[in-house]
């Protein structure tokens, strides 16, 4: 009788949160570790399929780092990135579609739609729904690419039939060349193009932290100009430079919150989203 109880004050307990977030989007980049783990891979896409189930429209945008160094390695090709962006030859950027779209999506896609007929594939070159240019516009052999425009007619189409797109950070730019794209960037921009109510990004640390080598000086919640002062003092660095830089674009144009969770934990996603507390950073304007 006791657990009876307990469980239905937990629903009580989400009422709140699912009537705020009923019918608002949210953008979810799904990456790190939280990928690879074929079980966490299952219970990520459980816990987005409830988000949708309880009337949020969610958009998700993947990369697939590791998946692309290993085939990288494969070919006796060491990977390059240039502040926590990926270098990207034109060999490399062949490989980095056929992984992306042709693996990594479809194995994603496939995982939701053994659960529920909800899950759509897509890369940005499907309608047009990125345009992509250059991120290093000085170096023609580099296929690094950047958001020039994004499209939402596609997506928009997909969210309004109950169908959650699955996008891989793959586009071309008006003459059809292929770009390789940071896919927090991607998610970012989405984010903004929807005035989304929140750009997550699922990754393999606990959030913003002011050591890196200890969880347990996690920053729950942070503002712009918190964050611009710790990458001055480099306290964020690296790979989290795209990361942070995409979420302040975001909370520049139009998206309510951003955060940085970590996939490992059990229920991350509904954690962040349907408690008061959450598990990672919350990144606000």
């Amino acid at each position: 009788m006791v657990n009876n109880f307990e469980d239905i004050q937990i629903l009580s307990d989400l009422l709140p949160f699912i009537q705020r977030f009923y019918g608002s989007t949210i953008v979810i980049k799904y990456g790190g570790s939280a990928m690879k783990d074929v079980y966490l891979k299952s219970k990520i896409v459980q816990d987005i399929l409830f988000l949708s189930y309880i009337g949020i429209k969610v958009v998700i945008v993947h990369g697939g780092g590791p998946m692309i160094n290993y085939w990288l390695k494969q070919m006796n090709i060491e990977p390059k990135f240039f502040n926590g962006i990926r270098v990207t030859d034109k060999i490399t950027m062949e490989l980095v579609e056929m992984v992306l779209v042709g693996k990594v999506n479809k194995d994603l896609v496939g995982l939701f739609n053994r659960l529920s007929n909800v899950a759509v594939g897509l890369s940005g070159k499907d309608a047009n729904l990125i345009i992509a240019s250059s991120f290093f516009s000085d170096q023609p052999d580099n296929y690094t690419g950047k958001v020039k425009k994004v499209n939402l007619d596609i997506i928009n189409f997909l969210l309004s039939k109950g169908y959650i797109p699955v996008i891989a950070s793959v586009a071309s730019d008006l003459n059809g060349q292929s770009y390789n794209i940071n896919a927090d960037s991607v998610a970012g921009a989405i984010a903004e193009c929807l005035n989304a109510e929140k750009l997550i990004l699922l990754t393999d640390i606990p959030g913003i932290m002011s050591n890196i080598n200890n969880p347990a000086t996690l920053i729950k919640h942070l503002n712009i100009e918190k964050l611009e002062s710790l990458k001055n003092q480099q306290v964020i660095a690296g790979g989290m430079i795209p990361k942070v830089d995409c979420c302040i674009q975001a909370l520049k144009n139009n998206v309510v919150s951003a955060h940085i969770i970590n996939g490992n934990i059990k229920h991350a996603l509904l954690l962040e989203i349907l408690t008061s507390n959450g598990t990672g950073s919350k990144l606000v304007a």
